[in-house]
C-alpha cells in the first residue's frame, strides 16, 4: 500500500493531475485554433441531446471493456471486488495520453495491493490490447471493399494479431525462449524473461472459447463508439453509409494503435480527417467531426480517469 500511496499523494500526484489537465487543455486549444468557428458550429448542430447520446455510447464502450477486464483477471486466478477494480481500471484511462503505457503500470501498482502480481496485471493488459486489435480489424472488414488502399494497414494489423496468437498458442515455444534468456545476464535479458512470463500467463486468456467471448465483447464495445460516430456524421448532415462510417472509425483506431503514439494521438485524427474528405466532406467539417468524436471518446475517458484517480487516492488515504 505504501508504494501506491507514494504515487497518489504529494507533489507526484499534483504533477500528474497538472500534466493530464495541461494535455487536455492543449488538445482543445489546438483543435479550436485549427477551425474554431467550424468546431463550435458542429457542436451546436449536434446539440446537448446528441452529445449526451455520444457520451453514453462511450460509457457502453468503457463498461464492456471493464467486464472483459474482470473476465481476464478471473481467468488468471484473481478475483478483485467490482467497485475497487472499476476505480482502478478507470484510473488507467487518465494516463491514456502519456508515453510508455504509464496507465497500465499504474493499474499494476494499485492491483498489487489486492493480491494481483505485476505479471498477471500485465498479462491482462496484453490480452486487452490483443482483443481490441482483433475487434478493430474485424470492424474494418465491414467497409474495406469501399476503400481498397487501406488493405495494407489492415494487413499490418492482421500480421500483428497472427504473430501474437502464434506466440501465445505455443507453450513449447515460450518455454524455449524463457530457458534461453533467463540464464543470460543483463537488464535486457531480465526484461525479456519477464515479458515471456507475462505471455505465458496471458495464454490462459486466449483459449479458443475464451477468445471468442472476449472478441464478441470487444466488437460490441468498439462498435458502440463507431455507431456513435455514424450518428454524429448524420447530425452534421453528412451522407454516409453505416458500414463506411464504421470502417472509417475502425481504420482510424487501427492507425492510432499501429502508430504506437500515446492514445493514437495524431495518427487516428489524420486518418479520420482524410477518410472523411475522401467521402466528400469539406475539410472544416471533417476536422470538426473528428475533434468532436475524439473529445467524446478519448478525452472523455481521460476525464473519467481523472475522477477515478482522485477516488482511488481518497480511498487509499482513508484506509491508510
Amino acid at each position: 500500500m505504501t508504494e501506491a500511496l507514494n504515487h497518489l499523494q504529494g507533489w507526484r500526484f499534483r504533477a500528474l493531475i497538472l500534466s493530464i489537465t495541461a494535455a487536455m487543455t492543449a488538445y482543445l486549444v489546438f483543435s479550436l485554433w485549427a477551425g474554431r468557428e467550424d468546431v463550435i458550429t458542429a457542436f451546436v448542430r449536434i446539440g446537448v441531446l446528441g452529445t449526451g447520446i455520444t457520451l453514453a455510447m462511450s460509457l457502453v464502450n468503457y463498461g464492456l471493456r471493464f467486464i472483459r477486464w474482470q473476465f481476464y483477471l478471473d481467468q488468471l486466478g484473481y478475483r478483485v471486488a467490482w467497485v475497487p477494480s472499476l476505480r482502478i481500471y478507470l484510473s488507467g484511462f487518465a494516463l491514456t495520453t502519456t508515453p510508455g503505457k504509464a496507465g497500465e503500470v499504474f493499474r499494476g501498482i494499485l492491483l498489487k495491493q489486492h493480491g494481483v502480481p505485476f505479471p498477471a496485471s500485465f498479462a491482462a493488459f496484453i490480452s486487452e490490447r490483443l482483443s481490441d486489435l482483433v475487434a478493430i480489424v474485424l470492424l474494418t472488414l465491414i467497409g474495406l471493399v469501399q476503400y481498397p488502399p487501406a488493405r495494407g494497414l489492415v494487413l499490418a494489423g492482421v500480421v500483428g494479431i497472427v504473430l501474437v496468437l502464434v506466440c501465445l498458442s505455443s507453450q513449447i515455444l515460450l518455454a524455449r525462449f524463457y530457458d534461453l534468456v533467463r540464464v543470460r545476464q543483463g537488464k535486457l535479458m531480465r526484461l525479456l524473461a519477464h515479458t515471456i512470463r507475462m505471455l505465458g500467463d496471458a495464454r490462459r486468456c486466449h483459449r479458443p472459447g475464451l477468445l471468442m467471448v472476449a472478441t464478441v465483447i470487444s466488437v460490441l464495445a468498439w462498435g458502440a463508439e463507431a455507431l456513435a460516430f455514424y450518428w454524429v456524421l448524420s447530425w452534421l448532415g453528412v451522407e454516409i453509409t453505416l458500414s463506411f462510417a464504421i470502417f472509417i472509425y475502425a481504420l482510424s483506431m487501427l492507425a492510432g494503435a499501429l502508430s504506437f503514439l500515446p492514445g493514437g494521438l495524431g495518427g487516428a485524427e489524420a486518418v479520420m480527417v482524410s477518410m472523411l474528405v475522401f467521402n466528400g466532406m469539406s475539410m472544416p467539417v471533417a476536422i470538426a467531426a473528428t475533434v468532436f468524436i475524439r473529445l467524446a471518446t478519448l478525452w472523455f475517458a481521460v476525464a473519467i480517469g481523472l475522477v477515478a484517480l482522485i477516488c482511488c487516492r481518497n480511498s487509499q488515504l482513508a484506509t491508510s
